[in-house]
Order: C-alpha cells, then sequence, then structure tokens
C-alpha cells in the first residue's frame, strides 16, 4: 500500500512499493478538526492541533480582501465564479482551474500536478493556504517543480470523488483539503489532507513533500506512473460493480434493516445521544433508518422493541437541539461536534444539513406532536429563509466557521461569531442575564469544560458556546416562573443577542446554489407546510422561531424549485448544470442533482403544489435515466462520463453525511411508480430492483453504512403502498385541512395523490398518466362546492370516501388487513 509516511525517510525503490492495491476501503469521509488527522498510516497516532498553529492560522476569506489590495498579483483563479477558487486568486501559487489549460502546461513542462481540492467555508482549507500557499519558499516549490490546480469540491464533485476514492482506498480515510499529486495523464500518484508547512512530530511537512516527490518523479517516475494506472484501474472495477441477477432475494431487505438498526443499537450513546463516539456528526439516515425500522416493529405488534427504539431517536434529537451544534439565537445547526456531548461545534453550517435534519425533526413531531421537534425544525427552516435564501428564491450552500473577531481583524478565528463571554451576556440582557446564564451553562471562565475533547487548547477560554444542560420546567420553577413566561423571557433574550450579533464580523456565505442541496431543502419546506399544520392550537413560538404560517414554507420551496428551472435547467435537452453562481457552471448535473431534485419535486406535488412539479420530476428522472443508469449491470453512476478528464465512473451507495444517489433514487422510483400506471409503473419498480441487486453484498453484508438504501429495499418489497386519493377544490379551507391531515401521520410507505377536478391541466395529466386516477376524481367530483373528498387505496382496494379530517386520520391508522 503506498502511504504518504514514507516521504520523510527514504528514496530508495522500498519507498514507492507498487503492490496491487487492496479492496477499496469507501469509509466515511470527515472534514478533520484537528490537522494531523490525516489519511496517512493507522501505525501514526491522531495529534490534536497545537496551539501554535491555532494562534497563527485562522486567517479565511474575509481577510483577503485586504491583502488584495495590497498585493498586486492575480493568478488565473481570479476569471472564475466559485468562492473558494476566488479566495485563492491572490495567492502568489500559479494556480490553474481544472481544465485542458492546466493538463496541457503539465505534458509541455513534463512535470506532475499538485491538486488542492477543497471548499470555502472549509476552516483547514485556510489554515493550508496561510501557511502554505503563502509561503515564499512553498510558492516557489510549487512554480518551479509542478502545475498546480485547485478545485471546489462542491462545484467538482465528480473530480473530488476520484481522488477522494483513492485516498480513503489507500489510507482508510480522507477529508478536505484534499492535497494529491497527479501524472500529465491525471493518474493519482500519492495525496494526503491537510500538511502543516514544516516537519513536526515525526511527520513529513508540505516542503518534504513537494521535495520527495520531485525526487521520486525524477527518479522512480515509470514505477509512480504504473502505480497510478493500476490504482484507477482496480478502483474502476471495485466500483462499478453489477449485478448479478435481476432483483434482491426475497427477506433481505428485513434483514438488512434488522442489521443496520442492531448496528446503530450497539453504538448508541445513552448518556449524551446519538450513534457513535466523538467527534458526532448529525448523521440524519440513521434516524431515518431507526424510524422506519420503529414503524415496522409496531407493525409486526412489537412495541416494548418499537418504543426503545423511538426513545434512542427522542433523545438524540433533543440532545442534538440542546446543544452547542445548534445555533440557539439564529438557528440551524453547525457541522459536527468535537466532543460525545455536541457541546462545541465545528461552527461551519452546510446547507445539506439543514434540510436533512429539518426532515427527521418533522418526522418525529408527526409521530409525537411535540412541540420541542417542530419548532427546531420551524428554527432550521427560517435560518434558511432567513439568511441562506436569494432575492430570486435560490437557497445559498454554507457559512464559514470562522470569522474575525471584531473590523479590521487581521486575523479570523473559528466561532468568533457565536461566542459569547459572560460579561457581554450581563451588559446585554442586564436583569434577565442571570435566567439566560442558568438556562446555557454560561460562566465567567467560560463552558467549554465539559469534555476533554472540547476544547484541549484553550481556544474558547473565557467563552460561552450556549448549550441547554437542565429541563425548561426545571429551571422555569427555580426562577418561580410559569414555564411559558419563562420560554417568553427566554426568546427575548435570544433576541436582544441576536440583534447584537449582528454588529459582529460575520462569517463567509458561499452564495454558491447547488442543485442537489436545493432539492433536500425543497423536500424539507414542502413537507413543514403540511406537517406543521398539526400543531396543537396555541403553541408558542419563540424567537428564532418566527412562528409563520406553515403554507408559507411551500412558497419557499416551490421559489427555489422555480430558480433551478429558469437557471440551472435547459428545456431543450432537458439537463440540469449542477451549480450556479453568476451564472450556470461548466460542470453539469450530476446523479445527486437529478435524484435529490425529484425527491424534493415529490414532495413538493404531494404536499399541494401544482403537477407541473410532478411532470417535470418525471422529466428529470428520464434523463437521469439516459445519462446515468447502467442499463447491462443496473445502478445508478455518479457522473454523466461525458468528461475525459474525470477517470472513475463511480456507483456510489455509502449514505454518509448526504444519502446516496442510488439510495434516494430507489425511494423515488418506487414513489413515481405508485404515481403512474401500467407498464410504466412497472418499469419504475423493475430499475429500482436491478440497482438494489447491484448493492446486495453491501445491503447484506454492511448495512449500517447504506442505511437509505435498507429503508428503500424494504419500500420496494411492501406487497402493496399506501395511496391516499384528494379531491377537491385546490386553495379551499377545506381542501388544505384534508391535505394536512393526509400527511399528519409518519408512514413512509404512502402515496398522496390530490386532485382538482375542476382544473383541465390537472385533468389532462392525469388522464394521460394514470386514467384510474382520473376517474376516481371525476367520480367523486362535488361539482361548484368546497367540499374534499379523500379515499385510501391499498391492495387494489379503495376505502368508502370520507369529508372531514379526523376519519382521514383514522383510515390512516388502520392496520391493513392480512
Amino acid at each position: 500500500m503506498l502511504r504518504l509516511l514514507l516521504l520523510c525517510s527514504s528514496s530508495s525503490s522500498s519507498a514507492f512499493p507498487l503492490r496491487p492495491l487492496p479492496t477499496p476501503r469507501l469509509t466515511r469521509t470527515r472534514r478533520p478538526r484537528h490537522p494531523f488527522q490525516l489519511a496517512l498510516s493507522a501505525s501514526y497516532p491522531t495529534y490534536r492541533r497545537p496551539v501554535s498553529t491555532l494562534r497563527v492560522l485562522s486567517m479565511a476569506e474575509g481577510s483577503h480582501a485586504s491583502t488584495s489590495q495590497s498585493q498586486p498579483h492575480t493568478n488565473r483563479l481570479a476569471a472564475e465564479h466559485s468562492p473558494y477558487l476566488l479566495q485563492h486568486a491572490h495567492n502568489l501559487v500559479d494556480w490553474y482551474p481544472w481544465g485542458e489549460e492546466a493538463f496541457a502546461q503539465a505534458r509541455k513542462r513534463d512535470v506532475p500536478i499538485f491538486l488542492s481540492i477543497g471548499y470555502s467555508t472549509c476552516h483547514w482549507c485556510h489554515v493550508m493556504e496561510v501557511e502554505s500557499f503563502e509561503n515564499d519558499e512553498v510558492v516557489k516549490l510549487l512554480n518551479d517543480w509542478f502545475v498546480s490546480i485547485k478545485v471546489d469540491r462542491e462545484e467538482r464533485p465528480d473530480v473530488d470523488k476520484v481522488y477522494m476514492t483513492y485516498v480513503q482506498a489507500l489510507y482508510g480515510g480522507g477529508g478536505w483539503p484534499l492535497s494529491v499529486f497527479l501524472s500529465p495523464d491525471l493518474k493519482p500518484l500519492m495525496g494526503g489532507t491537510y500538511f502543516p508547512p514544516d516537519d513536526k512530530f515525526g511527520r513529513p511537512g508540505f516542503k518534504t513533500v513537494l521535495k520527495k516527490v520531485k525526487e521520486a518523479w525524477d527518479n522512480k517516475r515509470d514505477m509512480l506512473v504504473q502505480s497510478g494506472a493500476l490504482a484507477i484501474e482496480q478502483l474502476s472495477e471495485a466500483l462499478s460493480a453489477t449485478a448479478n441477477m435481476d432483483k434482491v432475494p426475497d427477506g433481505l431487505s428485513h434483514t438488512a434493516i434488522n442489521q443496520c438498526a442492531e448496528q446503530l443499537s450497539a453504538s448508541y450513546d445513552p448518556k449524551y445521544g446519538g450513534f457513535g463516539a466523538a467527534p458526532k456528526f448529525p448523521r440524519p439516515v440513521e434516524i431515518q433508518l431507526m424510524l422506519y425500522y420503529c414503524k415496522m416493529l409496531e407493525g409486526a405488534a412489537k412495541s416494548n422493541q418499537a418504543n426503545a427504539i423511538l426513545e434512542m431517536v427522542l433523545f438524540s434529537l433533543k440532545c442534538m437541539a440542546r446543544g452547542g451544534i445548534h445555533d440557539h439565537l439564529g438557528g440551524g445547526f453547525h457541522r459536527y461536534s468535537v466532543d460525545e456531548c455536541w457541546h462545541v461545534p465545528h461552527f461551519e453550517k452546510m446547507m445539506y444539513d439543514q434540510g436533512q435534519l429539518a426532515n427527521v425533526y418533522l418526522d418525529v413531531f408527526s409521530i409525537k406532536n411535540d412541540a420541542f421537534y417542530s419548532c427546531t425544525c420551524r428554527d432550521i427552516l427560517d435560518y434558511v429563509r432567513r439568511d441562506m435564501t436569494g432575492p430570486k428564491g435560490e437557497i445559498f450552500s454554507a457559512e464559514d466557521a470562522d470569522s474575525a473577531e471584531y473590523e479590521g481583524a487581521p486575523r479570523k478565528k473559528e466561532g468568533a461569531f457565536y461566542v459569547w463571554t459572560s460579561k457581554e451576556v450581563d451588559e446585554i440582557l442586564g436583569e434577565h442575564a442571570k435566567l439566560f446564564k442558568d438556562h446555557y451553562y454560561i460562566k465567567p471562565s467560560g463552558n467549554c469544560d465539559l469534555s476533554r475533547r472540547s476544547d484541549p487548547h484553550n481556544e474558547f477560554k473565557g467563552k460561552n458556546v450556549l448549550i441547554e444542560r437542565n429541563d425548561s420546567s426545571v429551571l422555569a420553577s427555580k426562577h418561580g416562573m410559569p414555564i411559558d413566561k419563562y420560554l417568553e423571557i427566554l426568546g427575548e433574550c435570544r433576541r436582544k443577542l441576536f440583534d447584537v450579533r449582528l454588529g459582529r464580523p460575520k462569517p463567509h456565505l458561499d452564495d454558491k446554489v447547488i442543485v442537489s442541496w436545493n432539492g433536500l431543502t425543497i423536500s424539507a419546506f414542502a413537507r413543514a407546510s403540511k406537517i406543521l399544520r398539526a400543531e396543537s392550537e396555541g403553541t408558542k413560538h419563540n424567537f428564532p422561531d418566527v412562528g409563520c404560517d406553515p403554507k408559507e414554507y411551500l412558497q419557499v420551496g416551490e421559489r427555489a424549485a422555480a430558480f433551478l428551472r429558469k437557471q440551472l435547467y435547459d428545456e431543450t435537452t432537458r439537463r440540469l448544470h449542477h451549480s450556479f453562481r453568476n451564472g450556470p457552471s461548466k460542470a453539469p448535473g450530476f446523479l445527486d442533482d437529478y435524484a435529490f431534485l425529484i425527491l424534493g419535486l415529490l414532495d413538493l406535488y404531494e404536499c399541494g403544489g401544482s403537477t407541473d412539479w410532478l411532470s417535470w420530476a418525471i422529466q428529470l428522472q428520464e434523463t437521469q435515466d439516459e445519462l446515468f443508469l447502467d442499463k447491462e449491470g443496473g445502478g445508478y453512476f455518479n457522473t454523466p462520463g461525458e468528461d475525459p478528464s474525470v477517470l472513475l465512473r463511480v456507483k456510489e451507495d455509502h449514505d454518509g453525511a448526504e444519502p446516496s444517489g442510488n439510495s434516494v433514487s430507489v425511494i423515488n422510483l418506487v414513489r413515481l411508480a405508485s404515481l403512474v400506471e401500467g407498464s410504466r409503473s412497472a418499469s419504475y419498480r423493475q430499475k429500482a430492483e436491478h440497482i438494489l441487486a447491484v448493492f446486495e453484498t453491501r445491503l447484506k453484508d454492511m448495512a449500517m453504512a447504506v442505511p437509505l438504501m435498507c429503508c428503500a429495499a424494504d419500500m420496494l418489497s411492501v406487497p402493496s403502498r399506501k395511496q391516499v386519493v384528494l379531491v377537491g377544490r385546490k386553495h379551499s379551507a377545506e381542501y388544505e385541512t384534508m391535505l394536512a391531515a393526509a400527511h399528519a401521520s409518519y408512514e413512509p410507505n404512502k402515496t398522496v395523490i390530490h386532485v382538482d377536478p375542476t382544473d383541465p391541466q390537472e385533468m389532462k395529466f392525469w388522464e394521460e398518466n394514470n386514467s384510474n386516477i382520473a376517474q376516481m376524481a371525476k367520480s367523486n367530483s362535488s361539482g361548484e362546492d368546497e367540499r374534499a373528498v379523500a379515499l385510501v387505496c391499498q391492495n387494489f382496494t379503495c376505502s368508502p370516501p370520507v369529508t372531514s379530517p379526523s376519519a382521514l386520520e383514522e383510515l390512516l391508522s388502520r392496520k391493513p388487513a392480512k
């Protein structure tokens, strides 16, 4: 196995062993909080980042504005649109964007390529920039010996996937910044993640790495190139699996879900919630699996087991919402916590987290009808609407972890925007300061002391990351006031601190619009518009939950979808672009863009949107099949395969921080099959079966890596999906109430179909796509009155029509006849 550690010590041929690659180990990729959490040999311990590094670095994008004003040098990245590439536009490194100009230069000079991949809100990407890419000695080595290429992994996930997969397969892990050396024909030679500029703790510094790569290129080029070619060949074979059969064996889906739930249960943290140890990442697909499993257990009359699983989910979501990973003042969630108690986060906020987390809090609210979960969902969505949505409805990508402590500060610090001193709280809140400090564990010495992992280098000494450690009702009693009054005061205090925080230098906003992440977030806005209508009358909403009418959320989702259709979809070719910033990106849409957007559009339709969204989803599914489906071997590739510079087409299955495109596609196909009829429905199901057959071994042997795919497999195995057919005049009060009732209960194996028989366009859609639905709409039309009628259909039988929300909810709660 190639190891970067060999760069430190040896120039003999043994330094570059070229034995065949092992079977790739595709592990969860995490952005390292500590600089020496690298993709190196497992024999090396993981080091914590040294204090000296912290005090020198943390100079993120915002500080580059002043640098660029005094720095006349501008490189090729200045012509790019990506915020990440623009952050490096004034480095003295002679950067190229990914493309033929760079490749041709490497061939002409006969030198290797240094490929650096990151994203604009990546803390350790900023660190490596300041330490190395603004270091004259490093700059000279890079410019003299290499062609250097910068890639935004959010703009070109296809390029990132190739070389991240290589690093993960060889070293067992990866992260960003990703640093990989390539031959001029783009084969990987060796790679890692973050490198400090100089040798430390017995590990190679970046200057040492550059010198050793140069030496190896000059003296052992043939071996390096052969090894890189072999690596790509073996990875291509491993990641392009084909199905040995047309469908998965009967019973595999139940086995996979049971296995995944058992493994997650074994890793459950009963003290702080969540699955696994620190650092703790929210992984919504795990919650989705556990909720799905709970529903299965209930259906099998195993209520005790179901309750035990549900309690794990409830406690985990409460701990997350009460922890510092949740922004109590502005709403939304940070990327992950470095400790086991969800307290001190890595402070960046990513859009793919927000949509998924909002959805799982919605799911739990639909099960428990507890306002804690609905209000948490609301504060996520209100944060997105307030801070992350553009003027035309577009939803942005991320906010940085780093920011300046004050205007004009020469350097940025991680979390500066979010942390507070006890004195600041006293001055801002006055008479209510003590109540607020009790509630959020605020202390003069700082509160990052709950775990030795929280702040090992005293970065946050004297600072407080807000965390709720006690139940509000207990604290309200301690302060001698009713709970409603107590929560109202807390909300007022949060608003005051939020207003003060607005005066601080804000973290950098990555205003790139990514189709896939918009799709996940559109799904959450759509579902919230109906599920949150079930909140009890009189539910209190305290800042940052603004307590809007849930129907406003549907409007946010539809505006985002309309932006994507106008700016990132070609009506002629029916193809998507991947992202938008000052115009569509050069990169085409990838599998996740199609799959996640289809998911969002299906939810827009089912939650009250026009059949136009459903028509678009069907069109996108056709294009997805055309571009990505392996029609012979089954499964979807992650790229269209039309760019020769992208060396791997991967059939990805891992459900990580984002679900895999294949998992989501199976669910989409199951849902589409329940909306249309005849041969088209059968075709959708057949494709879903074939996809799952590709990943049979993964489902059987490593179910915990694919929790959403486990759910997808079971959804496909359900003999008859429940259909709720609602007929009525859209936007009438009765219709809206009935539609909310159709979505009120948690039922993952349910499709909601709504038809307005007075709308000619809708009737035409159903006559063309599902004549049975069109006939049901005609038969149950109430003429000109406002009455809405619902039928629940399953096992080829429909219930008698009902016209009240309570009757519909009662119908949906019945177990199907065996």
